[in-house]
């Protein structure tokens, strides 16, 4: 090939366009969260995710049977779910593991039998003096009944376009977990920050869109991460907890400042958020009613369509 044309041919690669973003169609909806229209609400959280076609769960909630229910209430088939995203090891997003996998693996083997989770994930805790294992005590009898454990140290593709952050960075110094929960370590019991906590993150054509479930190591440290770990797009949808029901005034307007920074412009605060936070986040990034609310069981998120809050959460 004669040097002008090379020159031409690596001219036009670098001026070509990148692919799109994978993910065209996708919703989110709240199988478990404390406000509820219909079905059960609970100090928990879970969400089904579905993206072109494909759907998975994440998190479970805290009863046993809440997510199951409230799954047959709002008329969602999840036989056909085959992996699980646990943000977290707190019994608050596990509890229904056991019960949704008794319940569906008879008609649908494959129903629930892959499990993702952070590093960390099973290390044994101490809450009020005793053992605080939510699910690692279940765990051989979860594998004798054909889950497999899947633990991610760092980043993974889940779906095309639905990545799993792993561990989040603690980039920043945003401290939203229990202060109750302990570790040990080499010096003794030390405060657990749960190093595990992970999130999820879909990339679509208006940006990304991250879906949390306490946000433990901090909404905005989980912001981050999600543009390292995807691309660094504006963050367009948050969903999940983020744990700052308990916050003072400083860190609801940092954090709302932080979330106006990257370009936040819809805001789904269920369980640990906290409702007096919400409205403070709603304020301080420049949201209003349609655009950011409180989440309640059945509430949804579309691309394309943005958030469904359901009647009381309106």
């Amino acid at each position: 090939m004669p040097p002008f044309a090379l020159l031409a041919s690596l001219a036009l690669l670098f001026a070509a366009p990148q692919g799109a973003p994978p993910v065209r169609t996708a919703k989110i909806t709240i199988l478990s969260t404390m406000l509820a229209d219909r079905g059960i609400g609970e100090w928990g959280f879970a969400a089904l995710v579905e993206a072109d076609g494909k759907r998975l769960l994440f998190d479970t909630g805290s009863e046993p049977d809440t997510v199951l229910r409230n799954a047959q209430t709002l008329g969602m088939d999840l036989a056909e779910v085959t992996d699980v995203v646990l943000s977290h090891s707190h019994g608050d997003h596990t509890g229904g593991l056991a019960t949704l996998r008794k319940a569906l693996a008879p008609k649908a083997p494959r129903a629930l039998s892959r499990v993702h989770v952070g590093k960390g994930f099973f290390i044994p805790r101490i809450r009020g003096g005793k053992p605080y294992t939510p699910l690692a005590a279940e765990k051989a009898s979860l594998e004798a009944a054909g889950i497999q454990f899947i633990g991610h140290a760092g980043p993974a593709e889940l779906l095309p376009g639905v990545w799993f952050t792993g561990p989040v960075p603690r980039i920043h110094p945003e401290r939203n977990y229990p202060r109750d929960i302990l570790i040990q370590s080499a010096n003794g019991p030390v405060t657990d920050i749960v190093a595990e906590d992970s999130s999820l993150v879909l990339d679509t054509p208006d940006g990304l869109v991250v879906l949390t479930g306490c946000g433990h190591a901090g909404v905005i440290n989980t912001l981050e991460a999600a543009q390292k770990v995807v691309r660094p797009a504006k963050v367009n949808t948050v969903v999940g907890g983020l744990h700052l029901f308990s916050a003072d005034d400083a860190t609801l307007d940092w954090t709302s400042a932080q979330l106006r920074r990257f370009g936040v412009r819809e805001l789904v605060g269920a369980h640990c958020t906290g409702i007096e936070s919400l409205y403070r986040l709603r304020a301080g990034a420049g949201l209003d009613r349609k655009t950011a609310v409180v989440g309640a069981v059945g509430a949804s998120w579309e691309l394309g369509k943005g958030i469904d809050p359901g009647t009381i959460a309106r």
